[in-house]
């Protein structure tokens, strides 16, 4: 019979006796054929297919699955399933067991992955073994790319270094950066953002490549006259999405770097004055003049040293080749020889070396037998600094007991240390500055001034201090790592700025802008960068923000450096199972090694911390189950008896198992799940009778219908396995018996007879 081709069954029964005339009766029989679940479910479609753009919100409709089962009741209710051991292990979708509707369950990352094939399963509600009838179809999912990456370079930093004679459309150097969307959006474009005010070079803006664009000169100046020996070009990479997402090689850590090499191609020039005096009675080693000479090269093809060419035969001179500094080396006598012309020579380091000579002229001054007296021997005075060339400074006077033109009187400075800021008026004896100076450099100058004759006085002149610098911290940027576990309030970095002005406009104060999430703060005194709340990995694994350094002046010069701080992981988080109950079940009889159930734990932190390993941890005493400790894959490991484990007439026997997840830190931390696992019972064993055989004694004059005995067997299997029917087989040909299958009672069908026949012999069967 077939349910699905014909449900009912419409007969009419007739029944006739033998007699003359036949006597004829008729009945109506209907016949209902009960469903069998012999149908599967089958689906619409052996694949069904659906796109999804990557930023589509969990919850989102994939699409809808339809399968149908012609069978009725249970047998034909169909429910849907993800197979989630042949696809979708990490449950990115979940499909809707009775409506079949798909929708995305996690965010999706087309960059991680473009393509979801799923295996979907749909089973009917059928009694079978393993739970009805069930069909399979695919679903492929093609995830739609968005412009959500920007373009990385593969480098944070680029350095390369050029020669300053390099030509206009030499290529430099080449930078790459990736963007791992796909279409227009992976398409990069560079531009130079900033770093080149010159326009000294220029980028392609398709292959990244730097070329020079106008001739480089290491000694070129700019318009702050300062030598321009360094670029640091920002690039910028930007995709083709819309808006454009951008990428920046900025600061000091993460740009294009280009030295420009130096080569030896200037010669020293002279700085120094080719003339200078001395006086006839100065003693061995006295200063007499300081050569200098400058080249503009940079490096050994910059260091200068000094040589005495002519002139010198007598040795009344020593120069030092490193300083320049020109000394007496012997007693002078003007009598002798009033004048010098030294042949010098600077010679800088380069290969080959370059020079320069100069003639200098020294004229050896008479003593006369009174010797000029200052008023004062010592001489104080202060100056501000960074005032303009010509600024008073203090008035020398001295008189002379000669008379005549040895009375007169005309002053200068002698040679020394910072002696050329200075000028003095040859007759007054005023001195004013000869340049703007620089506290910073020199704060205290000591001049000897002289009148014409021999007589010196010391001058004391302290610069004044002007807020012209700005702190300066010692790196620019700064990255440290700390641990999350750091207490509120702990240090975690002393910065440290210097000023070179004095006083307050020296005194150094730090703050912090950008925003620290607030989570640091810093001492505005000492520095000190500590942390303000307790940190967690979990929450933000990295801060950056820029610290501050100015000054206590009214003008507030300052500083920046960017801090990187680096949050490390510690173990605080306890690995935890997507459920505390798990439910699953088994067919008794299966090979050891068959899988069950797979539980799964996660664990937010990262490393060991966060790697997560399964055991049982009670109820396998007997080794029943084995886990897999890294895929949390709970199987049999030795083949199951339902008989074995359950009580006698239940319907299933039952294992609970407490499952432990630890992380592989030490020590670790760890969570338990409970696992309900149900052996379900196979027809594996037939019914058994109470006793072999049933002896009977009966009179042969007991009425039909009475009870002659009942017969029991018993089925060690469960539910519809165990339900016994009974069935004589033989020995009853002539129907004096009758058995009750349900309950195995027999009862008399027809009367007997001792002398027809004695003894009966009845087999019956148990099914």
């Amino acid at each position: 019979l077939d349910r699905e081709r014909a449900e009912l069954h419409r007969l009419v029964v007739e029944a006739w006796d033998g007699g003359s005339p036949r006597r004829r009766g008729r009945l109506r029989v209907s016949v209902r054929v009960l469903d069998e679940n012999d149908n599967a479910p089958a689906f619409s479609r052996g694949e069904y297919r659906a796109r999804l753009r990557e930023d589509a919100p969990p919850g989102t409709a994939v699409c809808r699955l339809r399968a149908t089962d012609p069978d009725l009741g249970a047998n034909g209710e169909v429910r849907y399933a993800i197979n989630r051991r042949q696809s979708d292990p990490d449950g990115v979708f979940a499909l809707e067991e009775r409506s079949g509707v798909l929708r995305l369950r996690r965010p999706l990352d087309r960059e991680a992955r473009a393509l979801h094939r799923l295996v979907v399963e749909a089973r009917d509600g059928g009694a079978q073994p393993e739970g009805g009838l069930s069909a399979q179809a695919f679903v492929r999912i093609e995830i739609e790319d968005i412009n959500d990456n920007q373009p990385v370079f593969e480098q944070d930093i680029y350095v390369t270094s050029i020669s300053s004679h390099t030509q206009p459309g030499t290529e430099i150097i080449n930078v790459v950066a990736t963007d791992r969307d796909s279409g227009i959006y992976e398409v990069v474009s560079y531009r130079i953002c900033s770093g080149d005010p010159y326009g000294k070079f220029s980028i392609d803006p398709q292959f990244g490549i730097i070329r020079t664009k106008k001739q480089l000169d290491h000694e070129a100046q700019t318009v702050f006259a300062e030598k321009q020996q360094e670029y640091t070009l920002h690039i910028a990479a930007e995709d083709c999405g819309s808006p454009p997402l951008t990428s920046l090689l900025m600061l000091d850590s993460m740009a294009v770097k280009i030295v420009i090499l130096d080569i030896n191609d200037n010669s020293p020039s002279f700085m120094s004055s080719p003339l200078s005096y001395v006086m006839e009675d100065v003693e061995v080693g006295f200063l007499v003049h300081h050569v200098i000479a400058k080249d503009p090269d940079e490096g050994r093809n910059g260091q200068v040293t000094y040589h005495i060419l002519s002139g010198n035969e007598n040795k009344a001179f020593v120069l030092d080749k490193i300083t320049g500094l020109l000394t007496t080396a012997q007693l002078l006598d003007r009598e002798v020889q009033d004048c010098y012309s030294l042949t010098v020579m600077a010679l800088d380091d380069g290969s080959p070396a370059l020079s320069a000579t100069q003639i200098l002229t020294i004229i050896v001054l008479d003593v006369n037998d009174e010797t000029p007296v200052f008023l004062k021997q010592i001489y104080e005075s202060a100056v501000h600094e960074n005032q303009d060339p010509g600024e008073f400074v203090i008035k020398v006077e001295a008189v002379d007991r000669d008379a005549g033109l040895n009375s007169l009187l005309q002053y200068e400075i002698l040679p020394g240390a910072g002696y050329e800021n200075f000028k003095m008026n040859l007759n007054s004896g005023e001195l004013v500055t000869a340049a703007s100076l620089n506290r910073e450099t020199q704060e205290v100058f000591s001049i000897k001034g002289s009148p014409s004759r021999s007589s010196t006085a010391q001058l004391y002149l302290t610069v004044l201090d002007e807020n012209d610098h700005s702190p300066l911290f010692a790196k620019t940027q700064y990255q440290i790592s700390v641990t999350e576990d750091l207490e509120e309030g702990s240090a975690i970095l002393d910065l440290s700025a210097s000023d070179e002005d004095d006083g307050l406009n020296g005194e150094v104060m730090y703050s912090l802008i950008d925003d620290t999430y607030g989570a640091f703060a810093i001492d505005s005194v000492t520095g000190s960068i500590v942390t303000t709340k307790a940190l967690d990995r979990e929450t933000k694994s990295q801060y950056t923000f820029r610290a501050v350094a100015s000054d206590c002046s009214t003008h507030f010069p300052r500083s920046t450096t960017v801090m990187t701080v680096l949050i490390q992981d510690v173990n605080d988080n306890v690995p935890k199972f997507e459920q505390s109950y798990y439910k699953a079940s088994v067919w008794e009889g299966q090979s050891p090694k068959t899988d069950i159930i797979q539980v799964f734990a996660t664990d937010l932190d990262s490393g060991l911390n966060g790697e997560t390993e399964y055991s049982i941890l009670s109820g396998n005493e007997n080794a029943t189950f084995l886990i897999d400790s890294v895929r949390g894959i709970l199987a049999t490991n030795t083949g199951l008896d339902y008989e074995n484990t359950s009580s006698y007439r239940e319907t299933s026997s039952s294992h609970q198992l407490v499952l432990l997840a630890s992380d592989r830190q030490t020590p670790s931390l760890n969570s338990t799940a409970t696992v309900l696992i149900t052996v379900l019972d196979v027809n594996d064993n037939p019914p058994v009778f109470s006793i072999p055989e049933y002896h009977v004694h009966v009179k042969e004059s007991i009425p039909v219908g009475s009870h002659i005995t009942e017969v029991s067997a018993e089925d060690c299997d469960a539910g519809t396995n165990a339900e016994i029917t009974y069935a004589i087989i033989s020995g009853n040909d002539r129907g004096h018996f009758c058995l009750d299958g349900r309950t195995g009672s027999v009862n008399l069908m027809k009367m007997l007879d001792y002398e027809d026949t004695m003894k009966f012999t009845l087999v019956i069967q148990a099914t």
